[in-house]
């Protein structure tokens, strides 16, 4: 039997019918698992407007350091998001929409159609050309909101039926053409806190480049720390780029042999594609503190994993306005190359400065 329930909980995929096995009642009437729906506040703190040297405004959202035992458990060491260029920061700021772009420059702003047919190159330029401390978001700053999500248990809805959330068609936005919505125009839910202040459509509605994590030849290879939002050359030859480890030494490659998505430490893969849920991906290999730190686990079973093992591949993340049950904020697509444009594939740019207080 099941058993609807109308309070407006906001427990993850509850979709409106109670899932708690053994139900309990607590004295006010509420089952003793409800979430309510955060309470309005006019203002939060951390959402801030920055301007750019164009003098353009961005809605942004700011993140304060953490360690990675406070997000996943790991060691007391800052999370590497927060580590630039060897400096220490103690805030970052992602984009709280999708991006639009104004001549040739990134912008976060709500009811705007967000920039798709961009190729990763051009998602870099419209952010590094905004002024210092811009950039195209990188996977470790991906890294920190995906973790935020599971911590808190709130992986965010979104735009994935043409305009409405597969889970729940009262849940949708402002649509514009064939099934995208205008940025940030869903409920609280499609942010990854649930609540109006947090970062938008990261389940969804478009795609999104980011910057520093590739497969180049099935080997996974990322930047140090969070070097990426720096404009470093990253291109495909660089040297920049660094092989992710094994917890004895070895070098971390993905294999789609067989149908299977797997990750190993065998030398022995083959050139092919392939893409599964999260929970059935194969781990030949624990998984490593900076796997959790790129969000490159199964955080979130019921995303998808897609990955391209012939030469140079770049990731998208998030999933598109049909992407149904496979999108969410760890789904990760790593098999476009760098000239790649869709009208799915969009971006979001990012922003660091040192403070005065700052050493």
């Amino acid at each position: 039997m099941s058993v609807k329930c109308e309070r407006n909980c906001k427990s993850k995929d509850c979709k409106g019918v109670c899932q708690i096995p053994q139900l309990v009642i607590n004295a006010d009437g509420k089952c003793v698992c409800f979430k309510p729906a955060p309470e309005y506040e006019p203002v939060r703190a951390d959402n801030v407007v920055i301007f750019d040297k164009a003098g353009i405004p961005s809605i942004m959202v700011r993140f304060s350091r953490v360690t990675d035992k406070e997000l996943f458990g790991g060691s007391d060491k800052v999370f590497p998001a927060f580590i630039i260029g060897g400096q220490v920061y103690d805030e970052i700021y992602i984009s709280k929409y999708p991006n639009t772009i104004i001549n040739g420059k990134a912008y976060s702003l709500p009811y705007q159609k967000p920039a798709t047919n961009v190729t990763y190159t051009d998602a870099e330029e419209a952010c590094f050309s905004k002024g210092e401390g811009w950039h195209l978001w990188t996977a470790l700053e991906r890294g920190l909101l995906a973790n935020i999500c599971k911590k808190n248990d709130t992986f965010p809805h979104g735009n994935t039926n043409y305009g409405k959330w597969y889970g729940d068609k009262e849940e949708k936005g402002e649509t514009y053409d064939y099934g995208g919505t205008l940025t940030g125009t869903g409920p609280a839910t499609w942010n990854h806190d649930y609540t109006v202040f947090g970062v938008s459509d990261l389940c969804g509605n478009i795609y999104e480049w980011f910057r520093g994590l590739r497969l180049m030849n099935g080997v996974l290879q990322a930047p140090e720390n969070n070097d990426a939002a720096m404009d470093i050359d990253l291109s495909e030859d660089s040297d920049k780029w660094k092989p992710l480890l094994a917890d004895n030494g070895k070098i971390i490659r993905m294999d789609c042999t067989d149908g299977d998505v797997r990750f190993t430490t065998d030398e022995d893969i083959s050139e092919d594609y392939n893409g599964c849920e999260w929970q059935d991906v194969v781990m030949d290999i624990e998984v490593t503190e900076q796997m959790k730190e790129l969000a490159l686990y199964p955080g979130e079973p019921n995303a998808y994993l897609y990955a391209d093992t012939e030469g140079e591949r770049l990731p998208i993340c998030g999933g598109h306005w049909a992407s149904a049950a496979n999108a969410g904020v760890f789904s990760v697509y790593l098999s476009n190359a760098r000239s790649d444009s869709h009208d799915y594939d969009g971006f979001r740019s990012a922003f660091y400065r040192k403070l005065d207080t700052e050493n």
